[in-house]
């Protein structure tokens, strides 16, 4: 697909859009945990169980290290060209029922009585991962206005029960972002799973405060069928009945891994986002708007390819309703060392995180530790090491 244009000085300005057809790796690669979970209903052998975990956490890796960046931008008067165009955004509604197929093929898999215990957790571990990876779809489509987008991350979403996840982003997370108050803004010096115990029910009880506060301002309680996060827990809620009602009671471990490895996910997203960044803190006692340097960027082409450019998140976070395929990278933007799958890898080791990641935080703050969106009760540590270091 070539785009053309005018610049404004009358030059034409013609672009290629080379990633265009790659994109439909991001619809393909979540129906990995369903064609796996096929194959062993069809050959009885359980090892093609590890495929996705091997896919995910090996061969996109490996991939990311050895296939590198693309830090290429399409011109500035293409992107609202690029941003219009239909076929990206129908690429987003054909990714969903994909991420279902998984997820059902796994339980489905899960479910039957023959199937053995390690098996089992092999299936709610891939599809936890590929559940997770649709709140990627979710949070793309939940950023646009009209219902249809909405309606297409509801479902995305719902694959693992996470319905609050749209309205907590974008009213809470989008405006807090980068600062000390927003429970999905991990801070330095906080793990991964200190964050996780903070950020998890944090998001979740903002994300219903807020349906709460919109509904009221409509003269509506919260239990009205218009909740737009009930709507979420409903299709969630649905799925769950049928399976329950097709398998019985044994299939309610597998709903809640899945759902809990989905939840991770977000997590670890979340966590390696904005780690240790802060927004300037204004003399008025407001902080100054979020801009492209308050969270971390990587553009490593596979692993971009195959989550909606979701890693070019300074941008995102700039420029919220520009739609993945026209999302651009900057000059000095804080990077992270790998693609996520990589650094989720390195966030589920702290000491090895902290080692590769602190450096870079305490660079990007000029070595002011104020300026960074610190731990309170890691303060003493950072103080005493700059101290030491000094």
């Amino acid at each position: 697909m070539i785009f053309i244009t005018t610049s404004k000085n009358g030059d034409k300005i013609e672009y290629r859009d080379r990633k265009r057809w790659l994109w439909v790796f991001s619809v393909l690669s979540p129906s990995l945990p369903g064609l796996a979970a096929l194959a062993y209903l069809a050959s009885g052998n359980g090892w093609w169980i590890l495929l996705p975990v091997v896919f995910y956490y090996g061969v996109l890796v490996a991939a990311d290290h050895f296939i590198g960046t693309d830090p290429n931008n399409p011109p500035e008067e293409i992107v609202e060209q690029m941003a219009s165009d239909p076929f990206y955004r129908v690429l987003l509604f054909f990714s969903v029922p994909v991420f279902w197929f998984s997820f059902l093929s796994c339980a489905i898999a899960a479910g039957q009585p023959e199937t053995p215990f390690l098996v089992y957790l092999g299936l709610a571990l891939s599809s936890g991962i590929s559940s997770g990876t649709a709140i990627t779809v979710g949070h793309e489509l939940g950023h646009k206005p009209n219902r249809l987008d909405q309606w297409g991350a509801k479902l995305a979403n719902a694959v693992s029960g996470y319905g609050h996840f749209s309205i907590e982003h974008n009213r809470g997370h989008h405006v807090h972002v980068a600062t000390p108050g927003d429970p999905a803004s991990a801070r330095l010096g906080e793990s991964l799973w200190r964050f996780a115990l903070r950020e998890i029910p944090g998001t979740a009880v903002r994300g219903w405060e807020m349906e709460r506060a919109r509904l009221a301002r409509k003269g509506h309680g919260f239990w009205h069928w218009r909740n737009d996060i009930l709507q979420g827990y409903a299709i969630t809620g649905l799925a769950a009945i049928a399976l329950i009602l097709a398998f019985g009671w044994k299939i309610v471990p597998f709903l809640l891994i899945n759902g809990l490895i989905g939840w991770l996910h977000l997590t670890f997203a979340n966590y390696v986002e904005h780690y240790g960044l802060k927004r300037e803190l204004r003399p008025d006692g407001r902080y100054g708007p979020c801009e492209p340097h308050h969270s971390w960027n990587t553009n490593h082409i596979v692993t971009n390819l195959i989550l909606f450019h979701l890693q070019r998140h300074s941008d995102h976070h700039a420029n919220p309703l520009r739609p993945y395929q026209a999302l651009r990278s900057f000059d000095h933007l804080p990077s992270l060392p790998s693609g996520y799958p990589g650094c989720f890898l390195l966030a589920a080791i702290p000491p090895l995180w902290f080692k590769v990641m602190d450096p870079k935080v305490i660079a990007w703050a000029g070595g002011d530790l104020s300026r960074t969106n610190l731990d309170p009760s890691r303060a003493d540590h950072y103080q005493s090491a700059r101290l030491t270091s000094s």
